[in-house]
């Protein structure tokens, strides 16, 4: 369920107290399977699980003129879609620094090889936790086979 900045902090507000908040984020320009495990596993770690999605802008800033493919209507749609998402909120800042902060997580999940100590907002939640990719899914991989069709 896609909701607004301020309609997911009322949200963890009302659910904080009884609730494990598991939280990442990401573009999500094309859903693959590295994506789904990575949703699953991390939903696993509470008992909601709100993905952070970046805009249209802020994926264009982030990784280049020609992204996102989806547009951030599209990405939240799928997203939101898929069994192990709850909410969905969409972020135009180049980090969910100002996200993370706001609906105060209780576990923040990334993927990859990321170090905790560089993760965006580690240090203002309870647990960080970095999942492993799945070997050779990436956005980045599928786009590549694409340019080879």
């Amino acid at each position: 369920m896609l909701l607004t900045r301020e309609e997911i902090i009322a949200v963890c507000d009302d659910m904080r107290p009884k609730s494990r908040i598991v939280f990442t984020n990401g573009c999500f320009d094309i859903i693959h399977a590295g994506h789904v495990q990575y949703l699953s596993q991390a939903k696993a770690l509470g008992d909601v699980l709100i993905v952070g999605l970046n805009s249209d802008d802020s994926v264009h800033r982030l990784k280049g003129p020609t992204r996102p493919i989806n547009s951030e209507e599209d990405r939240a749609t799928v997203l939101g879609a898929l069994k192990p998402v709850d909410y969905v909120v969409i972020f135009d800042e180049d980090t969910p620094f100002e996200l993370i902060k706001a609906i105060q997580p209780n576990i923040l999940v990334k993927g990859g090889d990321y170090k905790i100590e560089d993760i965006v907002g580690a240090d203002i939640v309870d647990k960080t936790i970095v999942l492993p990719f799945l070997e050779g899914r990436s956005t980045t991989n599928t786009i590549s086979k694409m340019g080879n069709c």
